[in-house]
């Protein structure tokens, strides 16, 4: 027996086919490459793996290197490559457009930004339908505090620990993951709240998350109580009492958080967080950087599988499928706010960014990509689920549609992080086999998996066969 476990590990799983042929790689070689990135480029621009990848091409889910080596990409450019890589529709209407009008601003009217402020807005619920469109998710975010404190005339908003809405000096108190934070004056007027972790916090159980797949925890709640959201609820009231003025600006969420590694909360959290806020005067506002666009297969927005509808809702990443734009979409009352004096943005909405963007909804309607993500995202969490019934490291399973995380531990009753050598083993064993995860969580112990919404069940079955064979080769070594 131990002879056949061995034999299964020797054997590198089989990439599917792709009949896509790349380019001939024909810029500086890697050693130049390298060099110029340590002498030109900001040393804060941190690269993934001990040699880090170049890559010089991308065809829907997979990503070329310069040696032509192919990978499947499983975390999209950090959740931005929604349609898949050089997607041909959004391609052809970017050239198109590139050929007939780059930018003017807005102070002129150009077709595509009303017919893309039409057909965003035609996606979300009353009263969501007035659209400030900018360049990035910090951006949108920024933008979303202060439209919520000069409509509520309030200062104070709160945020999740753990939570990751972006690093302008703005949006950084609100982003509560310590790596991210520098030591400077940051964060007036924004106080972090217990996240309603189900695996990691104190509170959690076998039924709380909107998921295929539960946590380890056990629970005795009854049918439709739970004992984790009633305690977390307690610990944002607390939150409220204590920390924040009587009437606050808002509270800002994203519906399951991204660089935190797909932390999902208690099904009813957020509805009874969001009441308990506009009680305060506050407004809610729905971080759906990560989350949305079909991306957790069941709705298009992240929101609706909470089933509340916020006051503002912040877009960026997949929204561009890898182009650079964001928006931020509220109501007429809380879009007028900003009107009182002047605020501009000169790239926000450009000709370009308009066009990109309705391609990326015409290729997400048409390639059907939401249901794609409900299916393909559903069978890879219950194949996920198998190695971690498998393996003692494999602490949680989690996720919905195609953001998935998958959180490493020492083991399951300590829920300990694994340590970051032994992650890191694992990352790069993946990595050389032919797939690119991406990782997140405070401590870097959670395999983030968010790929392009193209992918396929026999891509599905590459990947976890991958992951299954890095989990064996490492328990091999640490025995």
């Amino acid at each position: 027996r131990q002879q056949k476990w061995k034999s299964s590990v020797s054997t590198q799983p089989k990439m599917p086919p792709c009949d896509f042929v790349p380019e001939k790689y024909k810029s500086y070689p890697y050693e130049r490459m390298q060099k110029i990135r340590e002498q030109n480029i900001s040393p804060s621009l941190q690269m993934y793996y001990k040699k880090p990848l170049l890559l010089h091409q991308g065809h829907m889910q997979w990503l070329f290197d310069y040696e032509g080596q192919r990978y499947l990409d499983l975390f999209a450019g950090i959740v931005t490559v929604s349609v898949g890589h050089c997607h041909p529709k959004v391609t052809m209407a970017t050239q198109n457009q590139l050929a007939r009008l780059w930018h003017t601003t807005n102070i002129y009217m150009h077709p595509s930004i009303q017919e893309y402020a039409e057909k965003l807005t035609s996606l979300l619920p009353d009263p969501l339908k007035v659209v400030y469109l900018t360049n990035s998710g910090s951006e949108a975010n920024d933008l979303a505090m202060f439209m919520a404190r000069l409509y509520t005339r309030n200062f104070d908003i709160i945020s999740f620990r753990g939570a990751y809405h972006g690093g302008s000096p703005y949006t950084l108190g609100l982003t509560s993951i310590g790596l991210y934070k520098h030591g400077v004056a940051n964060g007036f007027g924004c106080s972090t709240t217990m996240l309603p972790d189900v695996f990691r916090g104190p509170w959690g159980g076998s039924h709380c998350r909107d998921s295929p797949v539960q946590t380890v925890r056990k629970c005795s709640c009854s049918e439709g109580a739970c004992h984790a959201n009633n305690q977390y609820i307690e610990q944002f009231k607390d939150t409220l009492n204590t920390s924040v003025p009587k009437t606050i600006a808002g509270f800002i969420a994203e519906p399951i958080q991204g660089v935190n590694g797909a932390v999902q909360y208690p099904r009813s959290f957020l509805k009874e967080a969001y009441q308990l806020v506009r009680e305060r005067g506050g407004v809610c506002i729905s971080d759906e950087v990560q989350t949305g666009f079909g991306r957790t297969g069941s709705h298009f927005w992240g929101f609706q599988t909470h089933d509340v509808v916020p006051d503002i809702v912040t877009l960026a990443k997949g929204i561009g499928n890898g182009f650079p734009m964001a928006a931020v979409v509220t109501t007429k009352e809380i879009a007028s706010s900003l009107a009182q004096n002047l605020h501009f943005n000169t790239f926000g909405g450009s000709p370009l960014a308009c066009v990109v963007g309705a391609a990326v909804l015409d290729a997400i309607e048409e390639d059907g990509l939401q249901k794609n993500s409900e299916d393909v995202g559903t069978y890879m969490l219950l194949e996920l689920a198998k190695l971690r019934d498998k393996f003692e490291i494999v602490g949680d399973v989690r996720g919905k549609g195609l953001m998935i995380g998958v959180e490493m531990v020492t083991d399951k009753d300590s829920r300990q992080p694994l340590p970051a050598e032994e992650i890191n083993q694992i990352w790069e064993d993946c990595k050389d086999m032919g797939v690119l995860i991406g990782r997140g969580g405070l401590y870097s112990q959670t395999f983030r998996i968010k790929p392009p919404m193209c992918i396929t069940k026999k891509d599905v079955d590459f990947a976890v066969e991958v992951f299954h064979t890095a989990l064996q080769r490492h328990m091999e070594k640490a025995a």
